[in-house]
């Protein structure tokens, strides 16, 4: 499986991105990404999660790609589904970690 994560916006306006693919990660790590996709009904969400524009807020997008699925989640910070903050989240950290 591999994860392409962006966030975008915000007061300053940085980008945060980052790409994960489980090969490299330890098992432990590739489980908890697993469930966290499968929680989140990850490859049922639509492309897009709409929400009215607002200044400052944070947007997200995170790609995933496992076998022959392929799919792309675009979601304002306002309209982000209580069950894809976790993933998102972990997606986060990822990012800060390098």
């Amino acid at each position: 499986m591999r994860v392409t994560f962006e966030r975008s916006g915000g007061f300053a306006g940085l980008i945060v991105t980052t790409s994960v693919d489980t090969a490299t990660l330890p098992a432990t790590e590739t489980e908890q990404l697993q469930h966290l996709v499968q929680s989140a009904n990850f490859f049922g969400l639509p492309a897009e999660i709409p929400a009215a524009p607002q200044p400052d807020r944070f947007q997200y997008e995170i790609t995933i790609e496992d076998g022959n699925q392929h799919h792309t989640v675009r979601v304002g910070e306002a309209s982000v589904p209580e069950s894809l903050r976790p993933l998102l989240n972990w997606c986060m950290e990822k990012a800060r970690r390098g």
